[in-house]
């Protein structure tokens, strides 16, 4: 089973038990985060979105870090114009836990608190 995930404006595609690289998230390392899940595809079949109502990819943050330096160079022909620039992209690494519909807790939580209203 594998589900194509969002995070920003990118598309990612995430199967339990893989590890993705997002680009940065506001997140510590061990700390859960939660994507949206545009599509999924199991041995039922494939469902989209409209179908996937309140599905969600559950991940942990296992690493932030920064990507191999790439070198921008802009040169003019002719003209002597020549500019070097280094870029290390910073990312988050994620390791997906599940993929599906989150579980009903708050159900069991409004039974509790109503019953102790009465």
């Amino acid at each position: 089973m594998y589900a194509i995930v969002e995070n920003g404006s990118k598309q990612y595609k995430a199967e339990v038990g893989s590890v993705i690289r997002f680009e940065k998230l506001d997140a510590n390392v061990g700390d859960k985060v939660e994507f949206k899940v545009l599509l999924l595809s199991d041995e039922k079949g494939v469902k989209v979105e409209t179908e996937l109502n309140g599905y969600k990819a559950v991940g942990e943050v296992v690493e932030q870090g920064k990507d191999k330096k790439i070198v921008v160079f802009k040169y003019k022909a002719k003209k002597n114009e020549r500019k070097k620039q280094g870029h290390r992209q910073p990312f988050t690494a994620v390791k997906i836990l599940e993929i599906g519909k989150p579980k009903k807790a708050k159900a069991e939580s409004t039974e509790v608190a109503e019953g102790g209203q009465e």
